[in-house]
């Protein structure tokens, strides 16, 4: 059995370093520029995990703008087989209110600015095109921890919910609102993607845990930075009790067969593509050849 190093990338409220023991930060470089932050090494109950603030410790750096791809490239360094994550988002349903928590199981991708895979041709380690599969869109296995770990805090919690991720910064209009609730969605944020398609290209199980802090616009209500930023300082203990209860209980699995298939798949799909491209060369020199 393989041991586990959980990344926590730290929304809104949740890049606390008291989290950890034996902490030590580390300034990694990637492929793809510098990450938000220097990770923030340590343990939770005995399992190494690594602290990553993803708008930066300052808060900084706002939804567009942040680096996903050297985020999640930066925690696959320094050894993560797991990425939990925690992220504020509107409610669309009238029965998520704020302050409960979403176990994501699905996304609606509405961003407009963001590079969305590492397969690109700007590193030599992700060479050729993945056409990554979303479904499952997030660890199960994990999933099912966090929801359990839930229930055992008596924690209010959804156990599914699709996330609509938009561009932001700015907030939804109360059409955009509505729009998203008649396709089912049950929040909206702006930091979901190209997170999650990320951390599977890169073989990491990954779940996201988001916090309700508000109604939107589509409640005849208008949402603000200091109604999100107060109810993320209210509710943010409840993600930080759920990670530090979770982390061992997801440390005492046995993490390689799930681990493996997340492997497969991707270098399943490169080689398909590989030998797409090879046929198609040899097809191209075969034409030249007898034309």
């Amino acid at each position: 059995m393989s041991k586990v190093k959980i990344g926590i990338i730290g929304g809104s409220g949740l890049d606390d370093p008291q989290l950890f023991t034996d902490v030590v930060e580390k300034n990694v470089k990637t492929p793809y520029g510098p990450p938000s932050d220097a990770l923030l090494e340590g343990k939770i109950g005995g399992v190494e995990c690594v602290l990553l603030a993803r708008h930066g410790r300052k808060h900084s750096i706002n939804p567009s703008n942040v680096n996903y791809r050297a985020n999640i490239w930066a925690l696959k360094s320094v050894g993560c087989t797991h990425v939990i994550v925690s992220t504020a988002t509107g409610s669309l349903k009238e029965e998520i209110v704020p302050g409960d928590l979403v176990i994501l199981d699905s996304f609606i991708d509405r961003t407009k600015n963001r590079p969305g895979t590492f397969y690109d041709g700007t590193s030599e380690e992700f060479s050729g095109v993945c056409h990554i599969p979303m479904e499952p869109t997030f660890c199960e296995e994990t999933r099912k921890i966090l929801i359990n770990t839930a229930k055992e805090l008596n924690l209010s919690i959804h156990e599914s919910g699709t996330a609509v991720a938009i561009e932001g910064p700015r907030f939804s209009t109360k059409a955009e609102s509505n729009l998203y609730r008649s396709w089912g969605a049950s929040v909206v944020n702006m930091t979901l993607f190209p997170e999650v398609v990320l951390a599977k290209e890169a073989c990491l199980c990954y779940a996201a845990v988001a916090i309700a802090t508000d109604y939107d616009c589509w409640r005849n209500s208008v949402v603000d930075v200091e109604e999100v930023e107060a109810a993320m300082k209210k509710y943010a203990k409840n993600i930080k009790e759920l990670f530090i209860k979770a982390i061992p209980a997801i440390a005492k699995l046995d993490w390689d067969p799930p681990i493996c298939k997340l492997k497969v798949s991707c270098i399943f799909i490169i080689i398909i593509i590989l030998r797409r491209r090879l046929f198609f060369n040899a097809f191209i020199i075969f034409q030249n050849k007898f034309s």
